[in-house]
């Protein structure tokens, strides 16, 4: 029935696909240029030189430069959500969270789009009101809080911890200038990573149970 129902779906045109093209190539410079300027800085007329087109050409596309930046979010948003559905089936729930950590800590370290703007940004403001990513950062933070809830009930993770503050702590590594600042002492990126993981989890890890201690003299008391 599916395999009929795309047979029943009319073909884009070749301008409808052109006009899709045009604006995911606009989408994937705006996330470029998020990373390695913010958005503060960011211009409409950088995205368009990017591209190769004219200012007015992108504004066929999108608004202005509060309704491009949050469909790159979203873009980014999709990204995420893509890592996630293609993790190993196997992987017990901390690995997931250990992997999704370390793919928000490349995304910083390739000066790429981070997935939690700053909090007192324009573009944090501008994100309030598109549904597109908020919907999409619900389906997120409810998949990663099961993940906590399944380490905390196996004791990997600290059960006495609330799961939004695990959440919070492990999303909040997107944006930490920790990585900056190795960086700048020469440090190379893999070892950063290992010890960006290791700093953030260590915290959140469950400790080892201490042996309980004899109340009376007993053999290796």
């Amino acid at each position: 029935m599916a395999f009929m129902n795309t047979l029943s779906q009319p073909r884009p045109s070749f301008k409808e696909q052109m006009h899709r093209a045009r604006e995911d190539a606009i989408v994937e410079a705006a996330c470029r240029l998020l990373g390695e300027k913010g958005f503060e800085t960011m211009t409409v007329d950088e995205v368009a030189c990017a591209v190769g087109i004219a200012k007015a050409s992108l504004y066929k596309h999108f608004a202005g430069k509060d309704d491009l930046c949050a469909a790159a979010m979203v873009h980014v948003v999709g990204r995420l959500q893509r890592f996630l559905d293609e993790l190993p089936e196997g992987l017990q729930a901390l690995q997931r969270l250990q992997a999704l950590l370390r793919w928000l800590l490349e995304l910083q370290l390739g000066d790429e789009t981070p997935l939690l703007p700053s909090r007192n940004s324009a573009l944090a403001q501008a994100l309030r009101t598109c549904d597109a990513y908020r919907a999409s950062m619900e389906e997120v933070h409810a998949r990663i809080l099961g993940w906590i809830a399944e380490a905390q009930a196996a004791a990997q993770l600290r059960r006495e911890l609330p799961p939004e503050v695990i959440l919070c702590a492990l999303l909040a590594r997107s944006t930490d200038p920790m990585l900056a600042m190795l960086r700048e002492r020469g440090h190379g990126d893999a070892q950063i990573l290992d010890w960006a993981v290791a700093t953030c989890l260590g915290g959140l890890v469950s400790a080892p149970a201490a042996p309980e201690r004899c109340s009376w003299p007993a053999p290796g008391c």
